[in-house]
C-alpha cells in the first residue's frame, strides 16, 4: 500500500519546507490552517523555533471559514498583525484545507497587498507533497518577488541556495559555509534564509558572481537567477565533517547504498572509492543522477531494494535503519532532519 509506514516516521511535508525558506527573512508567515499544521511545523519540522524568533502564525480557520471562503476575516487579522509588527512582507502558505476548497491564492494576494500595504508571497502547498517541493516553490517565489533587476555584478559575492535545516540537518550551518567560501576568495556570502542573510541580500541576489546550490530544492531558483541575471550555479555540499569523511573512505571497495537528499548523497559518493548507488525519497534531478541511482516511494520498495541489492554498507539517517531489520552490513549514520527530526549538534 502506497504511503503505509510500518517502521519509518512520516517525512516533513511541503508547507514545512516553504516555512523553512522564509523563517529568518523578517516577514509575517501565515499557515492557512486550523492550527494543526502550524503545530507540527513549530514542534517538529522547524528546529529554529526554539532558538530564533519569527512572526509565524496559524490562520485559525474554522469549519465555516473554510466552507464559505471567508477570506475577509483572514485579511482583517493580517492587517492588524501588520500594524503591530515591523514586517517587510507577508507570506501565505497553503495546507490541505485551502487545497481541498481550491483557494485562489492570486486573488488573496492582491486583496492582502491592497489592505495591508506590504508585498505578499503565496506558496500553494497541499500538505500531500514532501518538504523539498514546498521549499522549491518558496525559493522561486522569493527571488521572483524581491530580486532587483538593477544590480551590478560583484566578483566577491556568492549566493548559497538550499541551506535550510531540513536539508543540511543543522541550525548553525551558515558560519561553516561562509568560512569555506571565504577561504576560496569570496568575501561576501549570501546564505539565503539562514544565519543572518535577510531580505536586503535577496534583493541583491543578481550581484552574485555565482550561486552554490546545496540541495535539489534550490535548483529551480538557481536556474531562474541564471536566466534573469546570467548567474551560473553549481551544486555542492561542503558540510561533511572530517570524521564522517574518514568513515566513508573506510568503505573503499565495498558496494554502498547512500540515502539522502540528492546533492548531499552525491557529495558522499565522492568520498567513497567503489561501487556506489545513491537513493532518495525526495527530488532527483536528471543532470545530477547516475544511471544506477534510484528514487523510493514506498517503505516496502526501500526494504526490498536493500534485500536484493547485496550491499556491504549503507549510509543514511539512523531512522531508516529501523526498516532494515535483516541488514547485517556496515551502517554509517549521517542525519537528514526531514527524515528523523534529528540534527547535528556539532557540524565542525
Amino acid at each position: 500500500m502506497k504511503g503505509l509506514l510500518k517502521y519509518l516516521s512520516p517525512f516533513a511535508p511541503d508547507q514545512s519546507g516553504a516555512v523553512s525558506v522564509l523563517y529568518e527573512l523578517g516577514g509575517i508567515i501565515v499557515i492557512c490552517d486550523a492550527g494543526g499544521c502550524t503545530g507540527n511545523i513549530c514542534g517538529f519540522d522547524e528546529p529554529r523555533w526554539f532558538t530564533k524568533k519569527s512572526a509565524l502564525f496559524s490562520a485559525g480557520l474554522r469549519d465555516m471559514d473554510a466552507i464559505l471562503g471567508r477570506d475577509d476575516r483572514l485579511i482583517d487579522k493580517l492587517k492588524d498583525a501588520a500594524e503591530h509588527l515591523d514586517a517587510r512582507f507577508i507570506a501565505l502558505i497553503g495546507t490541505p484545507v485551502p487545497a481541498v476548497i481550491a483557494t485562489d491564492f492570486r486573488a488573496l494576494r492582491r486583496m492582502t497587498e491592497k489592505r495591508c500595504g506590504l508585498p505578499v508571497l503565496t506558496v500553494s502547498c497541499t500538505g500531500t507533497r514532501l518538504y523539498d517541493q514546498g521549499a522549491e516553490e518558496a525559493y522561486l517565489e522569493l527571488f521572483r518577488t524581491f530580486a532587483k533587476k538593477e544590480v551590478t555584478r560583484d566578483e566577491q559575492t556568492v549566493g548559497v541556495i538550499g541551506a535550510i535545516p531540513l536539508d543540511v540537518s543543522h541550525v548553525n550551518a551558515a558560519p561553516i559555509i561562509r568560512d569555506t567560501l571565504n577561504a576560496q576568495g569570496y568575501s561576501r556570502v549570501y546564505c539565503y534564509g539562514m544565519g543572518g542573510t535577510g531580505l536586503d541580500e535577496v534583493e541583491r541576489a543578481g550581484s552574485a558572481v555565482k550561486n552554490l546550490v546545496l540541495s535539489p530544492a534550490g535548483i529551480r531558483a538557481a536556474r531562474y537567477l541564471q536566466e534573469t541575471f546570467g548567474t551560473p550555479y553549481e551544486t555542492a555540499y561542503p558540510l561533511l565533517k572530517a570524521e564522517q569523511k574518514e568513515q566513508l573512505q573506510g568503505l573503499a571497495g565495498k558496494k554502498v547504498l547512500v540515502v539522502h537528499q540528492q546533492v548531499a548523497a552525491n557529495e558522499i559518493r565522492k568520498e567513497i572509492p567503489g561501487e556506489i548507488v545513491c537513493g532518495t525519497w525526495f527530488m532527483q534531478h536528471p543532470e545530477l543522477k547516475e544511471p544506477q541511482d534510484v528514487t523510493f516511494e514506498r517503505e516496502e520498495e526501500f526494504v526490498s531494494f536493500v534485500e536484493h541489492g547485496a550491499f556491504d554498507a549503507i549510509v543514511g539517517d539512523k531512522r531508516l535503519r529501523r526498516a532494515l531489520r535483516d541488514f547485517s552490513g556496515v551502517y554509517i549514520e549521517i542525519p537528514h532532519f526531514a527524515v528523523s527530526g534529528e540534527y547535528e549538534d556539532d557540524i565542525r
